[in-house]
């Protein structure tokens, strides 16, 4: 890999390490200025932080093809760069929000944004070698999983000056981002690839057809969008099972969700090369989908939290899967459909995020609630585990298909 290509890639995880900071860095405070711009109280800030997650995974899941397609004709750089401007005003324009009808907008801005990470992740391909694509896929997902720890950790800092400080500081972050693309981020798309924007495949279903005629591809999509729903369950309920499970309070389940953040980070750093390069892309996911539903039952089943902090370790090893199916994907598509699959690749993702908290959440509550036939904290993982399930059932039943290059034990 040349130099030029290897500064490529830093930039192209510097790039998404700030976005997953600048995420996590307004969750410790998003409740409370969400009470403050609606005059409302903890639990109908909770329903209404519940929406703005959803309109911010819909803007995302519908607009992740548009993007991709964007990327796949424009190429890579103008895409991303217009993404980090835009996020850098769109933190700005929530810091300085007053109403909450303002907040909304920005949550929809942040989702039509953050579907840049096809376009992030199409660049990752066109630097990498086919057999390279999965341990920088695992990078991609390094940054992701470290910036989740460093994030709410800054933010709730920033949050003890004030609920707007930590929009300022991504808004900074994004900023700083931006300038640094500008000087070190080259175009990674080959002009010779360039495919022409086609609005019919700018979204979930045209592109959904359109990737239909390559191989292979769509059942690794569907397994893929069975364990994004399982994978959601961290999000959606964690800190509410924790509490209804161990009666955990802020500072633990803090602490759990930084340890898990470091471990899956160092796993995917350190572990997804090696394991893909020994095992294979698929034999891979699916050793990353079975350490994760054991994690899932050992969940629905414990009553002691002390135990949880062991058996985080084991679901670390989950940082196997994404790495993996992206680049069983990716060897299945040629150069020109890079962008348009990353794209179709993040609606899958976001459509199990708008999914996941309509069945998760009120199964939880339910079962620990005063009409529940008995009481089960469980249950949501028990769910969790089902959908990973199929995942792997999928994965393992998944006929081989022709790659490009050729490749073994995928």
């Amino acid at each position: 890999m040349s130099v030029s290509n290897r500064s490529a890639v830093r930039f192209v995880v510097l790039t998404v390490l700030i976005d997953a900071i600048g995420f996590g860095i307004v969750m410790p405070v998003l409740p409370g200025i969400v009470m403050k711009l609606g005059h409302v109280g903890l639990a109908e800030a909770t329903r209404i932080g519940g929406w703005l997650g959803v309109i911010y995974a819909a803007v995302q899941f519908l607009s992740g093809p548009m993007m991709g397609n964007l990327g796949d004709r424009f190429g890579r750089r103008p895409i991303i760069l217009g993404a980090l401007a835009g996020f850098a005003i769109d933190y700005a324009l929530m810091g300085f929000a007053p109403t909450l009808g303002w907040l909304f907008l920005g949550r929809a801005l942040a989702g039509l944004f953050g579907a840049s990470f096809g376009p992030a992740g199409a660049a990752m391909a066109d630097l990498s070698a086919p057999e390279e694509r999965a341990k920088h896929f695992g990078m991609i997902g390094g940054a992701f999983g470290v910036g989740f720890v460093i994030g709410p950790a800054i933010g709730g800092l920033l949050g003890e000056i004030g609920p707007r400080w930590p929009f300022y500081a991504a808004a900074v972050l994004a900023a700083g981002n931006f300038l640094l693309g500008l000087f070190a981020f080259p175009e990674t798309h080959a002009k010779q690839e360039i495919a022409r924007f086609q609005w019919k495949r700018a979204n979930p279903l045209g592109a959904l057809i359109a990737l239909r005629g390559h191989k292979g591809v769509l059942p690794v999509a569907f397994a893929s969008f069975w364990w994004a729903l399982a994978s959601m369950i961290y999000p959606t309920t964690w800190a509410f099972f924790a509490i209804a499970a161990f009666n955990w309070t802020p500072g633990l389940i803090g602490a759990s969700l930084a340890l898990v953040g470091l471990l899956m980070a160092l796993s995917q750093v350190l572990l997804v090369g090696r394991v893909v390069k020994r095992f294979g892309e698929r034999r891979s996911a699916e050793i990353g989908i079975g350490f994760a539903m054991c994690g899932f039952i050992a969940y629905a089943l414990l009553r002691n939290g002390w135990f949880v902090f062991p058996v985080l370790a084991l679901t670390a090893m989950q940082s196997l899967v994404m790495p993996s199916m992206s680049g069983l994907m990716s060897r299945r598509v040629p150069a020109d459909a890079q962008g348009e699959l990353q794209g179709f690749s993040g609606s899958i993702a976001a459509l199990a995020a708008i999914i996941a908290p309509a069945i998760y959440s009120p199964a939880l509550a339910w079962f620990t609630g005063p009409r529940a036939p008995f009481w089960f904290p469980g249950i949501a993982f028990a769910m969790a585990t089902v959908a990973a399930l199929v995942a792997l059932i999928t994965l393992i039943l998944m006929r081989r298909a022709p790659q490009i290059p050729p490749a073994t034990g995928a």
